[in-house]
């Protein structure tokens, strides 16, 4: 069964790896043809087939595992065909609808508005138009410019009301770059999110409440989580880790500051701050020993209570219904579903008097994930839960025996020890894996762990659970507590995550790599009497000395990001690396920097940049300079900003960008053509003008990056240095405005391929129709972020270019 299992996700994985899907009447027969041969196979079995003969007995087992993954192929393809079916139609993207909807989800309330999920139930302009429409969809609410009056003042939404809205819909798109953990596409698709949009300002219908809640078990579980947080936010008004708190009670983590994430990555124990595995099992284990207690005692009644029911059931029953509820708070979470079904076989297997293996039990609540979620396999959780507790399986082998110990202070070491094992293996574990997700691994987080997790799960959680649920004052008084431990780690922690060997950093490692360190970890963990464990250890060390081969001299590699509108461009020679431009900022909680170039440069072991050159002070460009400086080195900050910018304070070197300035780099020269040092003097100039405008220059090709030039900046480096214009890739200046890339400019610069830094259905209309069309009249290949994602040019003897969303495709990307 166990094998059979573990074929079946290895389908599904695979699906989750192609570009197209297989028409539904293939599938539908696919479907049918592999269960028969499954029952056929199965009821051979039964009847004494195979024989026992070694070699139908493999080959019996080698088609029982083929037909397996086949199926996991076809059902993931099943579901995958069914939920992509449902669109928004490509004619409605940008236009009004007015709709009557649920809010189906916790809202977020942040410093412009609040995202939640939206439940379509009918339409008032175009009735014809509710059959065709995505039914669940996700929004954001903007508030008024400068509105002091908060979410409930306004009226927002709040969880199971009944809303009429005006909405602006686009179909779900998100930013797509190599290396990135996070596909918000196949997020939406997972969570049935088949459109996206936000509300807008009255017009011939008002945005109003209709119903103050309409039931379903959901929206009941949705007004219980928003109920839970406002109780928790109103008793920490003001406290710095209240998002922590409400992490932990309803696995809500919006409201964690980036900061606090960051402490919590290096440490190596973010799996805590939510509701994980480890604290469900906490709780229904606490629980289920309370009702074990109080049902053999029969609450201190003499109605012997145990003669009806064992006590055993009743705690195993108990400890269901806990961990379900607290599931349930956590949104249905991959962590938290496979800890509920494991728990869910336990207390079946107890109640018929059928324990199972451990094994067998993960492997159970593995198929169970994977039914219901096939897009469950993408994500990094789903792999550390379900390894971790694997891994421990394994390593449980391997623990010594020792003798019991009579004495108190005997079994207290008997306890430290076994936990500082388990740690161990954990760690150890996870280690390839790690590094194989996510580039990274924090070396200080055994002693973090061994840290937060007796604290988190035994003293936080039960006193936030608590808290949330009691009346005042005790809830106050509970919660209070809970956040004082709480800021108490957090400050254990950051002492702990400012040393620079906090965390080892390398390149994401080839798949071979990784395998090598998987088989060392089983060396390492392998049951008593395995001869030489620590030999496991050598399989660890080319994780870490795992590099990329550097760029030879005289040639370069660019990426532009796919950062929605805005610019970013990653600029590497043999032994330098360039930035230009970081992206736009998004939110208070996100920007160009820490969603995209930092974790990109994370993935690949990078912790340092030569120079970072922002080439003007608008947000599509500078937006995420901040985030990304307060995140890595930079040795050196060229930019066109006024002095007195907070980014120019945040850098510790700067050096205003200036027509003239010139350096080469491992055979590659770079020019500064603009803007002038006089135009530093002059206040008529907006700061598009003064765009710091970078030549690139291989022996044999070159590239040039304009910013957000206009017209007339084209025209003075026409007047006065049209020959350096010459260029075989050119980024589009300001992202194809009409204000710039003029016939004169582009006769001057002759370029072959022609780049467009562009948002989706971005509000600018970029780049613009007529001269996206001149750039196709002088015979250049143009490229568009919003429709290659990132994009990758390698400048050799010839220039090679990859497109993220070609080069990586998949089938939920297809329009």
């Amino acid at each position: 069964m166990r094998s059979a299992i573990t074929s079946f996700v290895l389908g599904v994985v695979i699906l989750q790896q192609q570009a197209y899907l297989l028409e539904l009447q293939v599938l539908v027969v696919s479907l049918i043809l592999l269960l028969s041969a499954l029952l056929i196979a199965l009821r051979l079995q039964r009847r004494g087939y195979p024989t026992s003969a070694n070699a139908y007995r493999y080959l019996y087992r080698s088609c029982i595992l083929i037909l397996s993954a086949m199926l996991g192929f076809v059902w993931a393809s099943l579901f995958a065909t069914y939920y992509l079916s449902v669109q928004l139609p490509k004619e409605w993207e940008g236009r009004d609808i007015t709709v009557i909807g649920v809010v189906s989800s916790l809202p977020h309330h942040f410093q412009q508005g609040l995202r939640f999920n939206f439940k379509i139930e009918q339409t008032l302009e175009d009735r014809t138009l509710a059959a065709t429409l995505p039914k669940n969809i996700a929004l954001a609410w903007y508030f008024p410019p400068n509105s002091a009056l908060s979410a409930s003042e306004i009226g927002a939404p709040n969880a199971g009301e009944r809303w009429q809205l005006t909405l602006r819909l686009k179909r779900p798109y998100g930013n797509a770059n190599p290396l990135s953990s996070f596909d918000y596409e196949v997020w939406l698709l997972e969570q049935q999110l088949r459109a996206t949009g936000y509300v807008r300002p009255d017009g011939a219908y008002k945005n109003q409440r209709i119903d103050a809640f309409v039931w379903s078990p959901n929206n009941l579980i949705q007004r219980s989580r928003s109920y839970l947080r406002d109780r928790i936010q109103t008793a920490l008004v003001g406290a710095p880790y209240a998002g922590v708190i409400v992490a932990l009670v309803i696995g809500d983590q919006r409201g964690v500051a980036q900061s606090d994430w960051k402490i919590f990555n290096r440490t190596g124990i973010s799996h805590l701050v939510s509701i994980s595995g480890l604290h469900i099992t906490m709780q229904a284990g606490l629980f289920g020993a309370l009702m074990h207690y109080l049902w053999r005692h029969s609450f201190f009644t003499n109605a012997q209570l145990p003669l009806y029911l064992p006590a055993q059931k009743v705690a195993a029953l108990t400890g269901m219904a806990v961990a379900l509820l607290y599931v349930a708070l956590a949104g249905f979470g991959v962590p938290a579903q496979r800890t509920l079904y494991m728990l869910s076989v336990v207390a079946a297997a107890m109640w018929s008097g059928r324990l199972t293996s451990v094994s067998h039990t993960l492997c159970l609540a593995l198929l169970v994930v994977v039914l219901l979620d096939p897009w469950a396999v993408l994500w990094p959780g789903f792999w550390l839960s379900f390894v971790a507790v694997a891994i421990l399986i394994f390593g449980a082998n391997a623990q010594s025996r020792s003798s019991p110990q009579n004495d108190r202070l005997g079994k207290i070491w008997g306890v430290m020890r076994q936990a500082s094992r388990t740690q161990y293996v954990v760690t150890m574990g996870l280690l390839p894996l790690t590094m194989l997700l996510f580039g990274q691994v924090s070396l200080i987080s055994p002693l973090a762990n061994a840290l937060a997790i007796p604290l988190i799960s035994l003293v936080v959680t039960p006193l936030s659970l608590l808290g949330s649920v009691l009346p005042a004052p005790f809830s106050n008084w509970l919660l209070q507590f809970a956040h004082f431990w709480v800021q108490t780690l957090v400050r254990i922690l950051e002492l702990l995550s400012q040393y620079d060997f906090a965390v080892w950093r390398a390149p994401i490692p080839p798949f071979i790599l990784f395998a090598i360190a998987m088989l060392g970890t089983l060396w390492l963990l392998a049951p008593r009497g395995w001869p030489l464990p620590w030999l496991g250890l050598f399989c660890y060390f080319p994780l870490f000395i795992n590099s990329e081969e550097p760029q030879k001299k005289g040639e370069m590699r660019v990426t532009a990001f796919d950062v929605g509108q805005g610019m970013a461009l990653l600029v590497e020679t043999a032994q330098h690396r360039l930035l230009y431009d970081t992206g736009p900022y998004y939110s208070p909680e996100s920007d160009g920097g820490s969603r995209v170039l930092l974790p990109y440069f994370n993935a690949r072991g990078i912790s340092h940049l030569d120079t970072l050159v922002v080439s003007h002070n608008d947000n599509d460009h500078s937006g995420g300079a901040l985030s990304l400086l307060a995140g890595m080195q930079v040795d050196l900050l060229s930019s066109s900003l006024k002095l007195d910018s907070a980014i120019v304070s945040a850098a510790a070197r700067h050096s205003r960008c200036a027509a003239g300035q010139a350096w080469d780099w491992d055979g590659v020269h770079f020019e500064m053509l603009q803007p002038t040092s006089a135009s530093y003097d002059s206040d008529k100039w907006k700061p598009n003008a003064r765009s710091c405008t970078l030549k690139i220059s291989t022996p044999t090709l070159s590239l040039l990056l304009p910013g957000d030039i206009e017209a007339i900046q084209e025209d003075e480096m026409l007047n006065s240095i049209a020959p350096k214009l010459l260029s075989t890739v050119l980024l589009a200046p300001h992202h194809g405005s009409g204000t710039s890339s003029t016939p004169a400019f582009l006769r001057a610069v002759q370029p072959q391929v022609a780049i467009f830094q562009v948002g989706y259905r971005n509000r600018y209309h970029h780049p613009k129709p007529e001269v996206f069309d001149r750039y196709a009249e002088f015979g250049v290949n143009r490229l568009r972020t919003d429709e290659s994602g990132a994009i990758t040019l390698q400048f050799g003897t010839t220039l090679l270019i990859s497109e993220f969303r070609t080069e990586h495709a998949r089938y939920w990307y297809r329009r």
